[in-house]
């Protein structure tokens, strides 16, 4: 950037907010970083290109983003998406849906159309995110898996964060039908799992019992590597449309990829028996989910150079971060812990108020649904929650982590970066 250019920049930001203290300090990061912001390109050329080679292979055709109402019949849009999605993941099949409503659907869904009264569950790496509690049945929820006969075993991790595979080699039994890998870290200051260790992991248990199905939840790793956990013998991977493989255009919806049986089990239970796949009107947005998935391995870049923008600017001033500033990335997520309830919200209002959409109001924490804490979110988005656009959220509980995601762009994420920091300097929290 030329230095007139780099002035006019840097008053803008003023008259926005950014003191010219916080916007040297964080230049100064941004700059050392850009090494490693190239390697990140790298990776998303390579998915690009992916992305780009099924689509083309599987014939996309303007026909394809029509849509359909009603039942959605011989929806060839639809159909070919699915389609797509699995030549992305190297999977027998995918179910793509505007009637998956969000992540936690698309998990609960996976598992409860392939688990049966008497099967049992097991989450080998901890406990999983915390709206699948009630999924489960680890907290009481009318519909549980354990109110119709499935049981739960869990097998926390070791000290280090590694896997206890001695107790996992325990926990297998006669009635082990399902285990269920979360590859982020969620509400966990614990680190994300790269899909090689995933790997690992799911030999591991095959291993020792060969025809159970392993379900990885995907959320916020799609596109993080070059191999998904689909290319290391898990049977479904499950994720979001409006986090990373929806670009930031797709306005709702999830999928699941991966073995033709266990999809097709997901698909007669989103819709009905009898039925499947063969309905589900895709309502005038497939255009936004092609489009996304297009756009969904730059975007990923950008947010995951939020990330690592966020973790060496925290990092410096002191405190606790997760990954740090120089490890590999595996998900787009950054934790911050602040052990202070007023960095934690200063923080979420710092990337509220860089948000495009409603940039003028303050979050609050509040009782969400499916969380047993009161949480405090940001997002200004054009897609309401989309955790792919620029976005932080955390619990309001010790030791009051922060976990920031997502980014359209790599100048939006440095911007709310900067703002938040802002806010707290601002409030005398920080010092630079």
């Amino acid at each position: 950037m030329s230095e007139l250019i780099k002035n006019e920049t840097k008053k803008i930001y003023e008259e926005m907010g950014i003191p010219s203290k916080v916007y040297d300090f964080c230049d100064e990061i941004w700059d050392s970083l850009q090494d490693r912001f190239d390697k990140i390109r790298e990776v998303s050329e390579f998915n690009q290109a992916k992305v780009l080679k099924a689509m083309q292979e599987n014939k996309v055709s303007e026909a394809c983003l029509l849509g359909t109402t009603g039942y959605g019949y011989n929806d060839i849009g639809r159909d070919k998406l699915e389609e797509v999605y699995a030549s992305i993941f190297h999977t027998e099949d995918a179910l793509v849906r505007p009637q998956i409503t969000c992540g936690t659907h698309a998990l609960a869904l996976a598992l409860m159309s392939n688990l049966r009264p008497g099967d049992e569950l097991l989450a080998p790496a901890g406990k999983p995110y915390d709206t699948l509690e009630e999924v489960i049945g680890i907290r009481e929820s009318k519909g549980s898996l354990k109110e119709y006969g499935v049981s739960y075993r869990q097998v926390d991790l070791l000290p280090d964060g590694s896997f206890d595979y001695e107790n996992i080699e325990k926990a297998i039994n006669e009635k082990t039908k399902l285990v269920t890998i979360q590859r982020s870290k969620g509400y966990q200051t614990r680190p994300t799992f790269s899909v090689e260790k995933i790997g690992e992991l799911i030999a591991f248990v095959k291993s020792k019992k060969s025809d159970v199905i392993v379900m990885v939840d995907n959320c916020y790793g799609e596109f993080v590597q070059t191999i998904e956990p689909s290319d290391v013998g898990a049977d479904m991977v499950v994720g979001s449309l409006i986090k990373n493989p929806g670009g930031g255009l797709a306005p709702i919806g999830g999928y699941i990829a991966g073995k033709k049986e266990c999809v097709e089990n997901a698909a007669y239970r989103l819709t009905s028996p009898g039925l499947g796949k063969e309905v589900g009107a895709s309502l005038g947005i497939l255009p936004q989910f092609y489009q996304g998935l297009f756009l969904a391995p730059n975007v990923t870049a950008n947010a995951l150079m939020g990330a690592v923008f966020a973790a060496n600017i925290y990092e410096k001033l002191g405190f606790s971060v997760l990954p740090n500033g120089t490890e590999d990335r595996f998900d787009i997520i950054q934790a911050i812990t602040f052990n202070d309830p007023k960095l934690l919200t200063s923080f979420c209002e710092g990337i509220q108020y860089a948000a495009p959409v409603d940039s003028y109001v303050t979050p609050e924490p509040w009782d969400m649904p499916g969380y047993d804490s009161q949480v405090i979110m940001a997002a200004g988005a054009f897609v309401s929650g989309s955790s792919i656009e620029l976005s932080a959220d955390g619990p309001l509980r010790e030791p009051y982590s922060v976990f920031f995601q997502g980014g359209l762009t790599w100048q939006h994420v440095k911007y709310g970066i900067m703002k938040t920091l802002a806010v707290m300097y601002e409030k005398g929290l920080v010092t630079l």
